[in-house]
């Protein structure tokens, strides 16, 4: 009464002729593959070395300084507001110079999506001693935006919490990250000629 076992059909693919096959006519006739030339050892090897820029001194920018110009993501704004810090005077406490909290336009675009809610984040957004950074590009991933903005010029501090971000910015030599700790800011890879000591 047990079912029987039936021998599984598997699909039968059909026997192709080879192209490289002497019954087909020469001029369809696949052609054998071309031996490579041996590389010489003794030849000079070219490659493309990306070229620094040069106003890094070692892994420090020597671009850097006052009046610092800082690129502000929207969380920071978020966790400042939470902390109960003033952005401007925190950041001068920070580094001790001071600073022009720049916005660009994918992160003023990102808290007004945020709506209602972020109604205090785009106030503060919106100050006058915020300098506004256009942006060319399509879209409003201001993560892309500030990687791309320092990439391209290295005057700038990214301040972030975001995890993310701050692991993009750490590959870029030369940009210092401003981020939120005890209840103030702090700065990582910054001269220690300039700025708040570490803690």
């Amino acid at each position: 009464q047990g079912k029987q076992k039936k021998a599984r059909k598997y699909a039968v693919m059909k026997r192709m002729i080879s192209l490289r096959d002497q019954r087909i006519n020469e001029k369809e006739r696949a052609k054998a593959p071309a031996k490579k030339k041996e590389e010489d050892p003794s030849a000079i090897k070219e490659r493309e070395v990306p070229q620094h820029p040069s106003c890094l001194f070692f892994q420090y920018n020597t671009q850097l300084g006052p009046p610092y110009h800082i690129l502000v993501d929207t969380n920071f704004i978020n966790f400042s507001i939470k902390a109960k810090l003033d952005l401007v005077q925190s950041m001068m406490d920070c580094l001790y110079a001071k600073c022009i909290p720049c916005i660009t336009d994918c992160v003023m675009a990102e808290i007004e999506k945020l709506g209602q809610r972020y109604r205090v984040a785009l106030r503060i957004a919106k100050d006058p001693r915020f300098e506004r950074l256009p942006c060319m590009h399509k879209g409003t991933y201001a993560d892309d935006c500030l990687v791309q903005r320092v990439t391209q010029h290295k005057c700038y501090i990214v301040a972030t919490v975001d995890k993310e971000l701050k692991r993009r910015i750490r590959k870029i030599p030369g940009v210092p990250i401003m981020y939120i700790s005890r209840h103030r800011y702090n700065i990582e890879r910054m001269p220690d000629d300039y700025g708040a000591p570490r803690f």
